[in-house]
């Protein structure tokens, strides 16, 4: 094997595979990356050979083609490092030695026999959706985060997909919270229910964060077990998760009696500044929505206390439409879901200081999310 490529792209390539080597593992293979040169272009290769598995193409010069699996962390620390210059590497036949070199940097580098590598299963083709990259971006980002970090109830470690007709639905929740968005499909496609793990979601996401036009393809095989995201660069495979999603639709409040609307902007500055406070108070922040009188605004009260420590209250103007609401969160439930609204506007809708929140971006009828309130003394 010989070739050539800019370190950059090679950079940029490592970097988006090294996300699906896992953490720990039995098979030191997994802390590899396969390495495939041929037709003008290296494809990189890494998985953890249970759920995940994520391929990046760049382009080369391939003047004999060849594969090698390499160590995931030494070559990507060592290309990390490199100037922005052209990268040498060379791999004698019958040899695991891949010998580099980058302006006046040389290395060789030991690998493992790429047979050795685990096989990353074609989907197939048993029902394929396409949709926008920008969009899939996007309500990724607003949901992935809702979902739960602990497998006491797998089915909640993921994100489910409900396709129809052309639409697409996303929903992420992991027992206090739930997110849900709705994103518009191009075109007509099977009805069909998934889940997909929240971690391939996330690399997902930050593929997707290198460029946001064009169209992603969305894949399922035949048994309805995985599922392919191909970008065109990079493809993206998971491992479906089985089981039964809660029907959350039964969760989101058809009433409310208090609505404020606040500026996104403020609102998370005064929570940031509420969560300092709440960090030895269980991280409880209170709201107190007031309705303006006499043709003044109304406001926003926000409240964080620990005992022993001291006590924060910020006041934002809002519109105020009910009556007048208390009620608490987690600062930092409060805290996610602002960052990944991107309108000016969230209205908070309250019922009882017992009853879920409501917070939906102005605006946009795309995105809503609920999160369960904390009991406290008022």
């Amino acid at each position: 094997m010989r070739l050539s490529c800019q370190q950059e792209d090679l950079h940029r390539g490592l970097s988006a595979v090294a996300r699906a080597i896992p953490a720990r593992t039995t098979l030191p293979i997994t802390q590899h990356i396969l390495l495939e040169a041929q037709d003008g272009a290296i494809t990189l290769s890494a998985t953890d050979a249970e759920t995940i598995a994520i391929t990046y193409r760049i382009e080369a010069e391939i003047e004999e083609p060849g594969s090698i699996t390499m160590p995931s962390r030494l070559l990507s620390d060592f290309i990390a490092t490199l100037p922005h210059d052209k990268i040498s590497m060379s791999l004698a036949e019958r040899s695991r030695q891949v010998n580099l070199s980058c302006a006046r940097n040389t290395a060789s580098i030991g690998g493992m026999d790429p047979d050795d590598f685990p096989p990353i299963p074609p989907v197939g083709d048993a029902g394929t959706v396409r949709m926008d990259a920008d969009r899939l971006r996007r309500a990724i980002t607003q949901t992935v985060f809702s979902a739960a970090t602990d497998d006491s109830r797998p089915v909640l470690t993921g994100v489910h997909f409900a396709i129809s007709d052309k639409q697409m639905r996303l929903a992420a929740a992991d027992g206090f919270r739930l997110s849900v968005h709705t994103m518009d499909l191009d075109e007509e496609t099977e009805e069909r229910a998934i889940i997909v793990p929240a971690r391939a979601l996330g690399e997902l996401g930050r593929l997707l964060g290198e460029a946001t036009e064009g169209a992603v393809s969305m894949t399922f095989n035949q048994a309805n077990t995985q599922v392919q995201f191909d970008l065109g660069h990079a493809k993206l495979m998971a491992q479906l998760i089985q089981g039964t999603f809660p029907n959350y639709e039964q969760l989101i409040p058809n009433q409310t009696t208090t609505q404020t609307v606040v500026l996104v902007k403020d609102f998370i500055r005064e929570t940031r500044i509420a969560s300092i406070f709440a960090r030895d108070g269980s991280g409880i922040v209170r709201l107190i929505a007031t309705p303006g009188e006499g043709g003044e605004p109304g406001r926003l009260t926000i409240i964080a206390r620990a005992e022993e420590v001291g006590d924060n209250e910020g006041e934002l103007d809002a519109v105020v439409e009910g009556d007048e609401a208390k009620i608490a969160f987690n600062g930092r439930y409060l805290t996610d879901v602002l960052q990944v609204v991107d309108v000016d506007r969230v209205a908070v809708e309250t019922t009882s200081p017992s009853s879920p929140g409501v917070i939906r971006p102005i605006g946009d009828e795309r995105f809503v999310h609920v999160v369960m309130p904390m009991f406290v003394q008022w």
